[in-house]
């Protein structure tokens, strides 16, 4: 059995959106639609129906026709969206259809039938789930990017990162669940769970992986593709919950030893500031915002890898202060430059940043490692795929200590201005005025001779202006200006 069986699957699945085109449906709320119906198959598949009221399964909708099949269907989705509980309730809340014709439910519920799921099954339900989210993420109409990190880039970052049972693991912007899964999965890998003791087996499953996510169409995504790569739903903990990091629920959030995050980019809608108050800094920038809320809530000796935009490395005032207050309290050891393309939705240039959180709140960080994998690199997209192996080199440059302790780092090369691996050290940070943002590679490459995407500049432009109206502000505010001066002449955001 290949993962050949898997692929078609998806591609049939995929294929058939075709048939929801003329009630004008995207991408991404046919693949919310596919989760309803999915879950119903997947339940009867798996032998795991009786988590369902009888008869709200899928064999009650498999056997009706025509209208009766759809207002059964709007029924059925209305009551296991109120009157059920846990992981039902959660991902079939507020849920409604977006299925007009009744023979439009009939094709999709026949065709899902008709479907080869004994493969399905051997091969994985998540590797399936998987496969449909990766297609929503680089349907560019979709707008789902936002929601996908690139898979081989989380597997690279998880491997790094080596993930263990003894670990609190949290993403506080967990889209559809990429990096849990994946630190589940190398978890899994790298240990026998048939050894575990019921201590063990009780920590993994109610103490380990914890989320939030904010919108909640990603969020049901994500409680799908978590159930089926096997990570059970905690009522009372555990799991990804629906909320706001940057508000209140993210305070409850327990203290982590190891957080693998992409944050969304932007400012916090409607411009405001996030209503959290334990954070140092405040900011209206989401980057920032999420930035501080990580490194916060990392337990000393705790480990973080975090994808984040250029902005974050280069801005002033505020952003400089949440710099500086990472780089004592953490050892941020690591920046890996990230290839472009590879966020279609966004556009914008990003890195991952690797930093571990100190013993103690003050002068952590000695020396930063910079890898470039930016310059002279093809320009990712639909015609030249992101894969594991474009990290190899950098996976082996970056050693095997996870935490970037001294051992590790007096290991590491220095590869010189000709070279894609270069050590800065904490006075030369200062004297670029903490700026992150270091380069010093020529690129010879221009994205490999392909224009980007006129969408991909247009958000690169937008997030550059952003940043420079942010700076406008603070200045102006250091400046004894206050905010209605501001708004009154159109500067506020």
């Amino acid at each position: 059995m290949t993962q050949s069986t898997t692929r078609d699957i998806v591609q049939k699945l995929w294929n058939l959106c075709n048939v929801l085109k003329d009630d004008g449906v995207t991408y991404h709320q046919y693949v919310t639609e596919l989760t309803y119906l999915l879950f119903l198959k997947m339940a009867e598949e798996t032998g795991t129906e009786d988590q369902l009221p009888e008869g709200y399964r899928w064999v009650d909708l498999a056997g009706r026709t025509g209208l009766d099949q759809l207002n059964f269907y709007k029924a059925l989705l209305l009551h296991l969206g109120t009157d059920t509980s846990g992981l039902i309730q959660e991902i079939f809340a507020n849920a409604a259809t977006i299925i007009r014709k009744p023979t439009t439910l009939h094709i999709l519920v026949t065709a899902m039938a008709n479907l080869d799921w004994y493969s399905a099954r051997q091969e994985g339900l998540g590797d399936l789930y998987e496969g449909l989210l990766e297609k929503n993420a680089n349907e560019k109409k979709s707008g789902a990017g936002q929601y996908f990190t690139p898979r081989p880039l989380i597997e690279s970052i998880v491997a790094l990162m080596k993930p263990t049972l003894e670990d609190v693991i949290q993403d506080p912007a967990a889209g559809t669940g990429g990096f849990l899964i994946a630190a589940n999965h190398d978890i899994r890998e790298n240990s026998d769970p048939d050894s575990w003791t019921e201590a063990e087996q009780r920590k993994y499953r109610r103490g380990t992986f914890y989320g939030i996510e904010l919108v909640q169409d990603t969020h049901r995504l994500a409680l799908m593709n978590l159930l089926l790569h096997g990570l059970d739903y905690d009522p009372e903990g555990a799991g990804i919950r629906l909320g706001d990091t940057l508000g209140s629920e993210g305070e409850k959030l327990p203290e982590a030893t190891l957080i693998l995050s992409n944050p969304p980019f932007g400012t916090k809608k409607g411009g405001g500031l996030p209503t959290r108050t334990d954070f140092t800094f405040p900011t209206s920038n989401k980057q920032f915002a999420f930035l501080q809320h990580i490194y916060r809530s990392l337990k000393p000796g705790g480990r973080a890898a975090v994808v984040l935009p250029d902005n974050v490395l280069f801005e002033s005032n505020t952003g400089r202060d949440i710099r500086q207050d990472l780089m004592n309290k953490c050892r941020l050891h690591t920046i890996l430059r990230l290839p472009t393309g590879i966020f279609y939705a966004q556009g914008v240039k990003t890195n991952v940043l690797f930093f571990t959180r100190g013993e103690t709140d003050k002068g952590n960080t000695t020396e930063v490692w910079v890898y470039d994998l930016r310059a002279n690199m093809p320009q990712f997209g639909k015609r030249t795929q992101l894969t594991r192996k474009h990290f190899e080199e950098f996976e082996l440059a970056f050693g095997p200590d996870p935490c970037g302790g001294a051992e590790a780092m007096a290991a590491r090369v220095d590869t010189g201005l000709e070279g894609r691996f270069r050590r800065f050290t904490r006075a030369e940070i200062t004297d670029r005025r903490d700026s992150l943002d270091v380069s010093w590679l020529k690129d010879e490459s221009e994205n490999g001779g392909e224009l980007p995407d006129p969408t991909i500049l247009a958000s690169s432009v937008i997030t550059e202006l952003e940043a420079a109206l942010a700076e406008m502000q603070s200045i102006l505010l250091e400046l004894g200006a206050t905010e209605e001066d501001l708004e009154a002449v159109g500067v506020l955001a």
